[in-house]
């Protein structure tokens, strides 16, 4: 059976999240000066032989989008369902945990529900993963709303974090809705930009920059630049998320441009590429990707094609109105695959204490 225009759009974006993911991970926390002397010959898989693996980027995207699966007309049972999701999934010996979502996981284990769970951060966690909520609920902004909430709070408390994780759900929503495929005009881009945040002065000073950015035609770097990110994009979210939404509006048409753009800025390489990937790949779809970044990946059981099998379950609960079961996988694996991934970004550490400096 063909995959229709809203598999096409999920396939993308969800493949988009893990590709921007493996390739930014084995930058992640390099300088921008760092990541051109260790890395001078563009962008490919270089975590072990060749190849990437996912992090936590990719596995939150996939709790979201199993629990949309499973709790398609209630943002309380999703919001259960996610905190169940991670609750496992710290049990399973991540490599890397932010601190906010350690201790929201560790509210979870104590018995605290979901909507109490969350710390007073705004780190980029709840950006990362709420891409495929907007995309999902492209027609119903009440429902996007309140999902983006529920997937937001169950870590993070910080208002800027649910002003962050809505500007990514807005622009994934936009794409899916008006089937972009290129440059968006600039004025409802801004626009769409300043309704997530119309009563926070950091926040539209942000899109202040964005807009005077846009009309200087300035680079991406050159945006990082004026907000002092020079060294690199932190994980605070009101940094990634301004130079992931410009990178897509500057190049969104064009995956790969759209993801060296922001990973040549350095830092927090792996959520940044995570982000900036779903909006760029649900712009383009999975094709769009380029083939190398795509079978590079080499990763199990949360592997590719369970991404694209989410994408389809999706697209087919959306457009049918009916519940579908989330996708079955040998989760039992995941422990030892992820003793697996973290010898290998300890080799890959101890790598990067070598020169080029």
């Amino acid at each position: 059976m063909p995959n229709t225009p809203l598999t096409d759009r999920l396939q993308g974006l969800l493949v988009g999240v893990a590709v921007g993911d493996a390739l930014g991970l084995p930058a992640e926390g390099l300088s921008r000066r760092r990541v051109r002397r260790l890395f001078p010959n563009g962008w490919r898989h270089r975590l072990v032989f060749g190849r990437g693996m996912i992090s936590d980027d990719t596995e939150h995207t996939v709790f979201v989008a199993q629990g949309l699966l499973r709790h398609p007309d209630s943002p309380e049972r999703f919001a259960r369902r996610l905190g169940w999701s991670l609750r496992g999934w710290l049990l399973s010996l991540p490599a890397g945990i932010g601190f906010a979502t350690l201790r929201a996981i560790g509210k979870l284990w104590l018995g605290f529900p979901p909507k109490y769970s969350g710390v007073y951060s705004a780190g980029n966690g709840p950006a990362m993963r709420v891409a495929v909520i907007g995309a999902f609920f492209a027609d119903d902004p009440q429902r996007r709303a309140a999902y983006v909430a529920a997937s937001t709070r169950i870590t993070h408390t910080d208002p800027k974090a649910l002003t962050g994780a809505t500007a990514i759900a807005e622009l994934a929503a936009w794409i899916v809705r008006d089937a972009l495929t290129g440059h968006p005009p600039l004025e409802p881009f801004l626009a769409r930009l300043r309704s997530c945040g119309p009563d926070d002065p950091d926040w539209q000073t942000l899109v202040d920059a964005i807009e005077q950015a846009a009309r200087d035609n300035a680079t991406v770097g050159e945006l990082a630049e004026r907000l002092g990110l020079a060294k690199g994009v932190t994980g605070y979210i009101y940094h990634t998320v301004p130079i992931a939404a410009y990178a897509w509006f500057r190049h969104g048409d064009d995956y790969q441009q759209t993801l060296t753009a922001v990973l040549d800025c350095g830092g927090d390489t792996d959520t940044v590429g995570a982000i900036t990937g779903a909006l760029a790949g649900a712009t383009v779809g999975e094709a769009g990707i380029p083939e190398a970044w795509r079978s590079g990946i080499v990763d199990w059981p949360r592997s590719l094609p369970l991404l694209r099998t989410l994408a389809e379950q999706l697209a087919t609960a959306q457009t049918t109105g009916q519940l579908v079961a989330p996708v079955r996988y040998f989760w039992p694996a995941i422990p030892l695959r992820n003793l697996l991934f973290l010898l290998i970004v300890l080799t890959h550490g101890f790598r990067r204490l070598l020169p080029p400096w």
